[in-house]
């Protein structure tokens, strides 16, 4: 099944997730706010949805840096995080 998100063991797969069959599905800047939009309140205001697509982007950013390998591992988020909290 190709599309932007597919039913699959009772949840959704997203943009940039795996299935058990290993495709990967993508989607498109503008179906993510379509999606975005059916799953907020009615009574969303204007601010809400500026949140919540702030949110979305910061997570697509953090998703095309962890693809292009802009991203450290475990143990050098550690070490850098241990210069913060044990000066």
């Amino acid at each position: 099944m190709v599309g932007k998100e597919r039913g699959f063991g009772g949840g959704l797969i997203h943009s940039g997730e795996v299935c058990e069959a290993g495709d990967k599905v993508m989607s498109s800047a503008v179906q993510d706010v379509k999606d975005l939009i059916d799953h907020l309140p009615d009574d969303a205001s204007i601010e809400d949805i500026q949140y919540h697509l702030y949110v979305l982007e910061k997570i697509r950013r953090g998703q095309a840096d962890i693809r292009d390998g802009k991203h450290f591992s475990s143990e050098e988020a550690r070490e850098r995080l241990s210069k913060w909290l044990n000066p």
